[in-house]
């Protein structure tokens, strides 16, 4: 195997409803991507216990797919007047290669054909990498809260133009 092939042109990875059949494989992602967080947390971050398959029968899953792997997630919850993303989830091995760009994406080409003018998030205060991503992607600080055993920190980001 060439050193290159191990990382997947993004185009090739596609993005597509989540699945009954997709729920372990979603905690195991899950476990994957938050995993590092776990010590600075202190405890299992919220994608780590969520109901993956429930989120899916919610149809608010999304998978992102290289050939037969799933290769990321999204849970997209929409509201009347915004969109949440809830949760968002690379591979670690792959990482830094347009799968959360893709899925970011995705995620506001949703929003747009959902009629919603904003996507919201929160992430973990201390997931710094994922808040320095997020202000890069446009999205603003709203507020903080300790809530549910975890200091979160909210954003907002308009889509209208």
């Amino acid at each position: 195997m060439s050193a290159g092939s191990d990382f997947p042109n993004v185009d090739h990875v596609h993005v597509r409803p989540g699945e009954t059949c997709d729920a372990p494989s979603l905690r195991e992602l899950a476990r994957d991507s938050y995993s590092q967080y776990v010590d600075a947390e202190g405890s299992e971050p919220e994608p780590m216990k969520t109901d993956y398959l429930a989120a899916i029968e919610r149809g608010h899953t999304w998978v992102a797919q290289l050939r037969d792997e799933i290769v990321g997630l999204l849970i997209l919850e929409p509201y009347p007047d915004y969109l949440l993303l809830d949760n968002i989830a690379v591979a670690n091995r792959l990482r830094g290669h347009g799968i959360g760009r893709l899925l970011m994406d995705f995620s506001e080409q949703r929003a747009s054909e959902l009629g919603l003018p904003e996507i919201r998030l929160y992430t973990g205060a201390v997931m710094t990498q994922n808040r320095h991503y997020y202000a890069h992607r446009g999205f603003t600080e709203t507020r903080r809260a300790f809530e549910r055993g975890h200091h979160r920190v909210y954003y907002s980001k308009s889509l209208q133009r």
